[in-house]
């Protein structure tokens, strides 16, 4: 395996810092090419020190210049600010994996400029396919860029379908492949036994608390409120070309199956292992081979009790507007994650309660206007009205 030149987008995130910890392992493999964060100057600052890009992108301009004052003038590398910057190194000819880990709308174009460049695309950015499902499925039929899911569901049912499935991502019907069934799991998040009632007394720091899985404070709260596995099931609609009946959301609350494929003879075909991201990050890193991610492996002789519910949509209303919005149409969901954004965002500020967040989605999908989807800038468009919508809804007052 020659050395990879990786370029990872969202690189001071959770999906970042844990691919950079496989780097750390598989330093003869991979070679960081470039770097991208919002405005995490510190962070950045540390990241260039030590693996010492060619770029690194701070998309706030303000930051760029103060990541350039701080890094040591022997430091070779080049700071750029800019959405159009964060597209340049997903697309430059020297690159040839790109990690797109940018969380929300923020990192679809810089995504899609992978995918038009023909590279190896590690997929964490969900939003991509949730807002421009279609769309980005046809550019990536057109291109010859390899597309890998990270996600650590859709990345166990990569591993547990056929190869065949696995090299024609976005366009393969699944029933010729003798696959009867996706069953997508969830964890249920920290409030799975919560009483209703108190739903609505929910705190940040409390949707934050993940009893599993160390995330991001936006990707947390999605998962608290089950919008995170709404996502993945639009998600899994266009990764894996499924039909309404061929997808099944399932309540797995400790988190060690991360997925199952059933096919047509009765057979079930899982992937566990232990909640870590490092797994299905270093199997898109690597495939079709694999290298040491770092994790340990699961002590089966340890695990003592494996328990499955179906979700209950009354607990967990943003899942069932996913997947309602999924069959609505690309404008659907591209509003629903518009409005799931800033309706996390105002949560997290203190500005509404965690019920709020459900009743911000289904107002704006009641008012927003779900028209024919036609190009990327109208998808931007749609993203944009939403937003605006959503904002307008949560000044006046949650009804």
């Amino acid at each position: 395996m020659s050395v990879q030149q990786l370029s990872i987008l969202g690189a001071t995130g959770s999906i970042g810092s844990s691919t950079l910890d496989i780097v750390r392992i598989n330093a003869d493999k991979y070679q960081v090419f470039a770097l991208t964060a919002n405005s995490n100057v510190d962070a950045m600052r540390l990241l260039c020190q030590e693996f010492n890009p060619v770029y690194a992108v701070m998309v706030n301009e303000q930051a760029a210049k103060t990541l350039r004052a701080m890094l040591p003038t022997e430091c070779r590398t080049k700071i750029l600010s800019g959405s159009d910057a964060l597209n340049d190194v997903a697309s430059d000819e020297r690159v040839d994996s790109v990690m797109a880990a940018i969380v929300g709308a923020a990192g679809l174009l810089s995504t899609i400029a992978a995918v038009k460049a023909n590279k190896r695309v590690l997929l964490a950015n969900k939003e991509a396919l949730v807002m421009s499902g279609e769309l980005f499925i046809d550019t990536l039929r057109q291109s010859s860029a390899i597309l890998l899911p990270v996600d650590s569901e859709h990345n166990a049912m990569f591993q547990a379908l056929p190869v065949a499935a696995q090299t024609r991502l976005g366009y393969c019907p699944l029933e010729e492949l003798g696959v009867s069934k996706l069953l997508l799991t969830g964890s249920g998040g920290p409030f799975l036994q919560r009483a209703l009632g108190t739903l609505s007394q929910v705190t940040p720091q409390q949707a934050c608390a993940h009893p599993n899985w160390s995330m991001g404070r936006k990707i947390s709260v999605d998962s608290a409120t089950m919008m995170n596995k709404g996502l993945e099931y639009i998600e899994a609609r266009w990764l894996f070309d499924t039909k309404p009946n061929q997808i099944e959301v399932v309540i797995h609350p400790q988190s060690v199956i991360h997925s199952m494929v059933q096919y047509i003879d009765g057979s079930v075909i899982a992937q566990l292992g232990q909640p870590d991201m490092r797994t299905p990050i270093a199997n898109t890193m690597a495939y079709p081979d694999r290298i040491n991610a770092g994790v340990k492996p699961l002590d089966f002789t340890t695990l003592s009790d494996f328990s499955f519910q179906a979700p209950d949509y009354q607990r967990f209303p943003c899942l069932k507007l996913a997947i309602d919005a999924c069959y609505h149409g690309q404008s659907a969901t591209t509003s629903l994650n518009a409005a799931n954004e800033v309706s996390v965002e105002a949560f997290l500020q203190g500005q509404i309660k965690f019920t709020d967040i459900a009743a911000i989605n289904h107002a704006v999908l009641d008012r927003a206007s779900l028209g024919h989807v036609a190009s990327i800038e109208s998808i931007i468009d749609i993203d944009r009205d939403a937003r605006i919508l959503a904002n307008q809804i949560i000044k006046q007052g949650v009804s």
